[in-house]
């Protein structure tokens, strides 16, 4: 579930006796805390396996998969972490120092670790395996940056697959056949995930095939399943702070557009979108979304496909369509 926790102040907006966020202060104010150091990071190795760090859980589920029991695999985060604002801890800085093979998302989604990897003194070969995906562009602070978010997009996740399988070759070349049957298995599950959540889209009716979220992590998906994204609370990353103006357009937009569904997300607080929701007389979805992370083991989001299934059940049943 989320990790952040919101403090909030906006604009001409405020909370009422009854706690119903209404129009009445001027200042503005977020405050977004990051979740507690990760406590679990294994150092144990296994004897003879190279040792090979992921930095999120997405990328430590698809590593996993190629992997199989063949190498110390260490995830630096957990499930429900968020990887924009997560601060490594110094347990995963030895993990990084004895590390043969680091694998992270690029395009800094990670900032904390990526610090933290440029500042460690050991050199093991670091990999963004989220980089080998061509990037769409987001606005952040004024600038153009690569939107990190590059799993959204099956047909990207495809590709990480392939890059992960010929970096774990590289530090384990006697397992290159097990990794590469591994790799061809996991891919073509994904295929199958991809056309399914095309078709499934395509149940939406076309008016209602917009989405609003917490924040801007599905450019990737809406480009690739022919879901226009119709606005976000806050942008590329968590840490970001929505403005009054923002709320508000936000609100407005929803209204205009007469979406009937919009989406709060697993590791953001869903306090000032629910807010949003009721200022817009819209319904938010009873599920949220997975953005960042997958869920713990045994949820029903616990896998990258699990995550993506589940995301598009949620999507398709909030927006009217009949794929499930």
């Amino acid at each position: 579930m989320w990790k952040n926790r919101y403090l909030v102040r906006i604009g001409s907006w405020g909370w009422g006796k009854t706690g119903k966020f209404g129009f009445c202060l001027i200042c503005s104010t977020l405050i977004i805390a990051c979740q507690s150091p990760n406590p679990s990071v294994s150092e144990d190795g296994k004897a003879g396996q190279p040792k090979v760090v992921v930095t999120n859980t997405i990328i430590g589920d698809l590593t996993a998969k190629v992997a199989a029991d063949k190498v110390n695999l260490v995830s630096l985060l957990r499930p429900g972490d968020d990887p924009h604002v997560y601060e490594p801890t110094p347990q995963d800085s030895r993990a990084l120092e004895s590390a043969q093979l680091v694998l992270y998302n690029g395009y800094n989604l990670e900032p904390g670790i990526i610090r933290m990897m440029e500042s460690t003194s050991r050199q093991a070969k670091r990999v963004a395996v989220g980089e080998v995906a061509k990037p769409l562009t987001l606005s952040k602070n004024g600038e153009t940056v690569p939107d990190p978010h590059v799993w959204g997009d099956v047909k990207n996740a495809i590709l990480m697959v392939g890059k992960i399988r010929d970096e774990l070759a590289g530090v384990s070349p006697e397992n290159r056949a097990l990794f590469t049957k591994n790799a061809e298995q996991l891919i073509a599950e994904l295929k199958k995930l991809d056309n399914a959540i095309a078709q499934q889209i395509q149940t939406i009716p076309p008016q209602n095939r917009r989405l609003v979220t917490t924040h801007d992590a599905f450019q990737y998906y809406g480009k690739a399943y022919g879901i226009e994204i119709l606005g976000t609370l806050i942008g590329i990353s968590t840490e970001e702070q929505p403005s009054a103006q923002t709320v508000k357009n936000l609100v407005t937009t929803i209204q205009k557009s007469r979406v009937p569904t919009i989406f709060a997300e697993t590791t953001l607080n869903p306090d000032l979108i629910k807010t949003v929701a009721q200022e817009a007389n819209v319904k938010l979805a009873t599920t949220p979304l997975y953005s960042d992370s997958i869920d713990v083991r045994g949820s029903r989001g616990d896998s990258y496909i699990k995550m993506m299934q589940e995301n598009t059940k949620t999507i398709v049943e909030g927006l009217g369509g009949t794929g499930f």
